[in-house]
């Protein structure tokens, strides 16, 4: 009896197991015995478990995005004869889209931005406000490193701002304001005397344009012709110097309407490209190129990095599949969302494809 119950028991509790060998990756980490080898050690996250290797997969995933030509693909029955030309198919590379949220510029990865703007290696950006005019701000005063836990009635007196534990003194919007309102004041007189349809991206290529600043990812996306979209240009710090110089010289105009069908533009006029998107953070940026990447039926590639959840909703938590489900991404596409501080994933996964790439060719 006892026999029989405890190989019943057994039988539970050392249920034999599927054989995952050759089929699923093996978990170990880096050894430090073999020294210090950044390139290794990064390459090792996709092997480590958790996190790292969600950053090891979203390594492959932009890789892939980087490596893609559309020479990969069997020509379409219906293409034209450019598209059949081998020489021409090996040229054509994957588009890729870039949003951040504005903290992302507040914080050093402004200068990793930067970089990819610098060496035209991503076609479209979209971010917020605080994306444009944090970078612009930096040309003028600096952002200097603070405490998360800083009393923000000591700071309010001392004309201190708080972003995380980045601090931004107030003068750098009066500074700020000093800059920009001038410009603002010929951005109106164009469109008075010359008929100047400003747009968002227009106005973003503008101030990229009067900064000249290389420190600035938007001078470098201005000069390489890299365009720049914020749908919501009023919600920061920009808004508040389009007010108040509505009020001292009234008038200037600023149309969403052409931007987004800018925007969409760039997505459906893709083919026969593939799509790539990378997103840090989310919020407008993250469902502006999800939704622009819809009106072609998804994007190919997409990697996200944020810390939000997806238990309240939000799209902003929201993961891959979900996007799948509308239409943003293909079924077929190459995914992966990283749950980490972008300020700590993106150099890293920027150090081993764009720049890995970039080295690689000099």
């Amino acid at each position: 009896m006892e026999e029989n119950l405890l190989s019943s028991v057994r039988s539970v509790v050392f249920k034999q197991s599927d054989s995952l060998e050759g089929t699923c990756t093996k978990i170990e980490g880096y050894d430090f015995n073999a020294g210090v080898d950044y390139s290794k050690l990064l390459k090792s996250m996709v092997s480590t478990g958790f996190q790292a290797s969600n950053l090891g997969d979203a390594i492959h995933v932009v890789n892939q995005m980087l490596d893609w030509r559309l020479s990969y693909e069997t020509p379409a029955e219906d293409c034209s004869e450019e598209e059949r030309d081998e020489v021409y198919r090996k040229s054509v590379k994957c588009k890729l889209f870039l949003g951040f949220t504005s903290n992302l510029i507040s914080s050093g990865v402004r200068d990793t931005v930067r970089y990819l703007a610098e060496h035209r290696m991503v076609d479209v950006v979209v971010t917020t406000a605080g994306g444009i005019e944090e970078d612009l701000i930096k040309c003028l005063a600096a952002t200097y490193k603070g405490d998360f836990y800083l009393s923000g009635a000591h700071l309010r007196s001392k004309g201190l701002n708080r972003i995380g534990n980045l601090l931004v003194p107030n003068e750098n919007y009066c500074k700020f304001e000093d800059w920009i309102i001038p410009i603002f004041d010929q951005m109106l007189k164009e469109q008075n005397s010359e008929n100047v349809l400003w747009t968002p991206s227009k106005v973003i290529a503008r101030l990229g344009k009067e900064i000249n600043d290389e420190s600035s990812y938007l001078y470098w996306a201005y000069k390489n012709n890299i365009p720049v979209f914020c749908p919501g240009l009023t919600d920061g710090s920009l808004g508040d110097m389009l007010y108040f110089h509505s009020f001292r010289n009234p008038g200037l105009i600023i149309d969403i309407v052409q931007d987004i069908r800018a925007m969409n533009g760039e997505a459906i006029n893709a083919n026969p490209r593939k799509t790539g998107m990378i997103i840090l953070g989310g919020g407008m940026p993250k469902h502006h190129i999800c939704n622009a990447n819809m009106m072609r039926n998804g994007a190919d590639y997409a990697v996200f990095i944020n810390t939000a959840q997806e238990f309240d909703g939000s799209d902003s938590g929201a993961r891959p599949d979900e996007a799948v489900s509308w239409g943003k991404i293909r079924g077929s596409a190459q995914t992966v969302k990283v749950h980490c501080d972008a300020t700590i994933a993106f150099p890293l996964l920027v150090a081993e494809t764009f720049a890995a790439k970039m080295n690689k060719r000099l």
